[in-house]
């Protein structure tokens, strides 16, 4: 009897991570996402008029001025950091309904049975699938904020290589909430409920992040623990941003290490949590 050749760990992840790539072709999910960047891209290119010498047009919440710009350095980086802050928000929704329906889509009848009659673990099918979604958003991210980047470096003839924190900054919130996509796959398999709660949950981080003003109003200590408790809870996507609109702008230390540790950790829990009842459920 022929014995079966074994398949190494690292080319099963590169299979799933390719079909990941061919399914958001088939289903126009990987064209869509670079098309609106793309006219995004075209849209920032149009209403972007910037004159360094004459002076320069509202930008950004930026009064247009019909003066020399005083300060050509400072313009630029406010410039920055309120495009990485767009970006930021705008990539990080467009990544989260792009990527929905690829978790999901695993789990039909006929195509959960055909995978898992292969010969590779049920945690490698759902981490081929996790990475595969996060190399397509990274991609994506990658090809629109260096984009953007390169219009404003050629424009201003000022460059902020710090602009380009937005790519890994905005990467790692998308791979924290797409944990939750994956939960939310695998549980209930359905690709609205994922956007919902990963966009409620963008939603709730903003609201939560106000706690040193929250908690001087609130009247007992059991509720200011409470929201504390919340807020360490949640995914740091409001204090993230903000940490990256200090650097960018102002080109100063901001607190970045706490979100990201404390994101990091419930995307761990939740994504483990994933993985188990993935192992558990009966296809």
């Amino acid at each position: 009897m022929r014995a079966v050749p074994e398949i190494s760990l690292p080319k099963v992840v590169l299979a799933l991570i390719s079909d990941t790539f061919q399914e958001a072709r088939a289903r126009w999910l990987f064209w869509g996402l670079f098309g609106l960047s793309t006219l995004l891209i075209a849209i920032f290119l149009f209403v972007l008029r910037i004159d360094l010498v004459q002076g320069a047009v509202s930008f950004m919440g930026i009064e247009s001025t019909s003066r020399p710009l005083n300060d050509i350095q400072r313009f630029v980086n406010v410039s920055y950091a309120w495009v990485s802050i767009v970006l930021y928000i705008w990539g990080t929704f467009l990544a989260i309904f792009a990527s929905a329906g690829l978790i999901p889509s695993v789990l039909e009848a006929g195509r959960i049975s055909l995978l898992l009659s292969k010969p590779l673990t049920r945690t490698t099918l759902l981490m081929g699938r996790y990475l595969g979604n996060i190399l397509i958003v990274a991609l994506n991210h990658s090809y629109l904020i260096c984009s953007i980047w390169l219009i404003l470096g050629i424009k201003t003839r000022i460059w902020e290589p710090r602009f380009l924190l937005a790519v890994p900054i905005s990467v790692f919130i998308f791979a924290v909430l797409l944990c939750v996509v994956v939960l939310i796959g695998v549980v209930f398999e359905s690709a609205a409920l994922s956007v919902m709660v990963s966009v409620a949950l963008m939603l709730i981080s903003t609201i939560l992040a106000q706690r040193q003003i929250v908690i001087r109003l609130l009247d007992s200590e059991w509720s200011r623990q409470l929201w504390l408790t919340f807020y360490w809870i949640v995914p740091k996507v409001f204090d993230l941003g903000a940490a990256m609109r200090q650097i960018v702008e102002y080109d100063r230390q901001a607190n970045w290490l706490t979100p990201v540790w404390s994101s990091a950790v419930f995307g761990i829990i939740v994504l483990s949590g994933a993985i188990y009842i993935f192992q558990k459920r009966d296809f």
